[in-house]
């Protein structure tokens, strides 16, 4: 009995990785690209667990949910700013323009 429950849930999580895999590839959204791939690793280290390497699953929790996920949000919140006319360098060019322009027409 435990031994079909167990076989079942092992099933259920390799097409469950199959599916988060193919949405994660195929999402045209960046941001839920993103969580798709955080769940990805997260249910990558259950995987692991259930292959009997925890030292992998604690490694790919760690890295590939843990720390991976975190720095392409970051990255992704960044891309955003930029598109907004937000950065940084934007107000650095635009005030180094205008300041060209003050001196142009004295």
């Amino acid at each position: 009995m435990t031994t079909s429950i167990l076989t079942l849930f092992d099933s259920i999580l390799i097409l469950t990785l199959l599916w988060l895999g193919w949405r994660l590839l195929s999402s045209e959204d960046i941001f839920k690209a993103v969580i798709l791939f955080i769940s990805f690793g997260l249910l990558m280290a259950l995987a692991w667990v259930r292959m009997r390497a925890p030292d992998v699953a604690l490694a790919e929790a760690a890295l590939g949910a843990g720390l991976t996920g975190p720095l392409f949000l970051a990255a992704l919140r960044r891309m955003n700013r930029t598109r907004k006319g937000e950065r940084r360098l934007d107000s650095d060019e635009k005030r180094e323009k205008d300041q060209k322009t003050d001196t142009e027409q004295t």
